[in-house]
């Protein structure tokens, strides 16, 4: 008897040794990984971009999405604007302002497109949009436009802290609201297809500052969207100015 537990217990010891080897790494391209940070692009496979400064004409039209094409969930509805606001509000930090520096989030663009409610671009497939300081993200809105998602943040450091930004539509692997990102950490890759990608200025009540303040009819240049262009002008984003600096 003794030796029929004995055996027992020797076949468990082998079995949870042998259960616990392949379960302890870490995702490298996880939105919080360490190695997503400054270094993004290099050895990925993703293009090196060489930005083309383009001064689009105000209220000209972005490419029609047909219904073909596969752009986001076509499953997903947008929830009530009430919610959006309740997420924000719940997930807001306010962060007091500091001394520490911004980078470029927009350094792989390859063409920069028009300025409307923010500012359009390209990038090449799976490029990263990346946290210009240590962010909050704070919600993500599935289907902000054609299906496509919006995903907000708060700005944690710099004279912009306590700001929310935003970036939308042709995105994917999206960092989960809630998650404290490091400067130069991925955001979000720019997906497969889509309609480009559009970054500007938001506020906690889940509408743009676009909207917010002066309100915006489609392809038009809006005060908030020369703003953001310039924010990114100033961290070398080379966006050119399509209006007035």
């Amino acid at each position: 008897m003794i030796r029929r537990v004995a055996l027992v217990l020797a076949t468990l010891v082998l079995a949870a040794c042998g259960g616990s080897g392949g379960s302890g790494g870490s995702d490298p391209g996880a939105a919080n990984g360490a190695g997503g940070a400054l270094a993004a692009g290099q050895g990925s496979g993703i293009p090196k971009a060489h930005p083309q400064v383009v001064q689009p004409t105000a209220g000209s039209q972005a490419a029609a999405v047909q219904p073909a094409d596969p752009v986001g969930d076509p499953h997903a509805h947008a929830p009530p604007l009430s919610q959006i606001r309740q997420e924000l509000k719940q997930a807001l930090v306010y962060a007091p302002v500091t001394a520490a520096g911004y980078i470029n989030p927009l350094r792989y663009v390859s063409v920069w497109e028009r300025t409307d409610q923010g500012v359009d671009a390209s990038m090449p497939v799976g490029a990263p949009i990346l946290a210009p300081s240590k962010i909050k993200i704070l919600a993500i809105e599935p289907d902000w436009y054609a299906g496509q998602p919006l995903v907000y943040w708060e700005l944690l450091e710099g004279a912009e802290a306590g700001k929310v930004q935003f970036v939308a539509e042709q995105i994917t692997s999206i960092a989960p609201p809630g998650s404290i990102l490091q400067q130069g950490q991925t955001i979000a890759r720019f997906a497969p297809s889509g309609t480009g990608i559009e970054f500007g200025w938001s506020t906690i009540n889940g509408v743009t500052l676009a909207m917010a303040t002066t309100g915006y009819e489609e392809g038009q240049m809006t005060p908030a969207g020369l703003s953001i262009r310039r924010w990114l002008n100033a961290l070398g984003a080379n966006a050119g100015y399509p209006g007035p600096p």
